[in-house]
């Protein structure tokens, strides 16, 4: 399987230095899980994985990356909005 290089953080990056790798946590119960993003897409809908809560995007945000996780989502990142840590 070919990954994308990752980053001294240990973060997957694609070719244009873009983070792939987020940590999402529900707003709920707080559960944390670490995910890989797609690229070419914002995701509207994810089920917290331990209470089954379905996250929406925030108001004013694009997806649920956006809103609970630790870095923005791959085409907001290409945006220039908010680069990954």
């Amino acid at each position: 399987m070919n990954r994308p290089p990752g980053d001294d953080k240990g973060n997957r990056r694609d070719a244009g230095g873009v983070v792939l790798d987020t940590t999402i946590e529900c707003p709920s119960c707080g559960h944390r899980r670490s995910e890989i993003m797609p690229l070419n897409a914002c995701i509207y809908f994810y089920p917290c994985k331990a209470c089954g809560r379905l996250l929406r995007p925030r108001p004013g945000d694009c997806c649920v990356f956006c809103s609970y996780g630790t870095v923005s989502c791959p085409p907001k990142q290409q945006a220039g909005s908010r680069p990954g840590a």
